[in-house]
């Protein structure tokens, strides 16, 4: 019988989409991807498959598992089964250039960033930035890791030095202008769909991990998140063209918007996690729309079927 799947490597974060599905009697299985086999001759499952992999599994000690699920997500569309959040959304989820390039030719203004392998070459990246401070960052992250504001060239040098210094996984790190904020948040915007449900306001005053899952939360004196009522902005078209364009259905993206008003657009998060507590106070929830979401693919793929 027909079923969900559902690709992750954080029990976790997986854990509110299953309650949202049990609660809705729908059928579904976890598919941990921290480590497996796959058989290419093999024939998959019928149903959907939600892709949840992230690209800071490496933090949780699952170094290959992106890599893994980039084999199964290609043995299941090359099966013609109903993939979520595709390999070509995995690809974006665990390289920040690839999103920039994409959300550029979408229409979309990304921070100038340059990236770089070897000291040399970073080094050089700084300068040919010529902007001071300016952040330091891997191409492939997560949860605001190795993200690093640099006051100088000196400073980065120091860094690169370090033997204390985490390298990014694929060697690649990125040298990006600094965006100045009129005040120290974010926005974050979550499609479902392909469609835009909410968006999010974020306190970024205490550092770059802006993770909102309820497992991430330390405790603070303010509320760090807050959804936005009634929120709207041209970049939403964008967005939802940019998403259509890349395979990419559930994610959330962040933007910070400088002191001018311009939008900057600098990260996508196709493992997408809602804030509970924010979304008590808004009436709303990320996970029970997401599960609705997959219900009904679930029964279009059945009907396609029977059919």
């Amino acid at each position: 019988m027909s079923k969900i799947h559902v690709l992750h490597e954080n029990d976790a974060w997986t854990r509110p989409l299953f309650d949202a599905l049990n609660v809705r009697g729908l059928r579904y299985e976890s598919w941990h991807l921290a480590e497996g086999v796959i058989e290419p001759a093999g024939r998959p499952p019928e149903g959907v498959f939600y892709n949840r992999m992230s690209a800071s599994a490496h933090t949780r000690g699952h170094r290959f598992a992106p890599e893994l699920t980039r084999h199964v997500l290609t043995w299941l569309e090359t099966a013609g089964r109903r993939v979520v959040n595709n390999s070509s959304a995995l690809s974006l989820e665990v390289s920040k250039l690839g999103q920039y390039a994409a959300l550029e030719a979408a229409g979309v203004r990304t921070p100038r960033t340059i990236g770089a392998v070897g000291r040399e070459s970073v080094l050089h990246a700084a300068r040919q930035l010529d902007e001071a401070p300016f952040i330091l960052k891997p191409n492939r992250g997560g949860t605001g890791a190795g993200v690093q504001l640099m006051e100088n060239v000196d400073q980065l040098a120091a860094i690169l030095d370090d033997p204390a210094t985490e390298q990014p996984l694929d060697g690649t790190w990125l040298v990006q202008q600094y965006i100045r904020a009129a005040e120290p948040t974010i926005t974050r915007c979550e499609f479902i769909g392909g469609q835009f449900f909410y968006a999010v306001r974020v306190d970024t005053s205490q550092g770059f991990d802006l993770c909102p899952a309820d497992v991430c939360e330390v405790p603070a004196q303010r509320e760090k998140f807050e959804i936005i009522d009634g929120f709207d902005d041209p970049v939403l078209t964008k967005y939802a063209s940019f998403l259509a364009n890349n395979g990419i259905e559930v994610a959330g993206i962040e933007f910070i918007r400088d002191r001018a008003g311009t939008v900057f657009t600098y990260d996508v998060n196709t493992n997408t996690n809602y804030n509970s507590r924010a979304e008590a106070v808004a009436g709303v929830s990320g996970m029970e729309r997401l599960a609705d979401f997959l219900g009904r693919e679930l029964e279009r793929v059945q009907s396609a079927r029977a059919a």
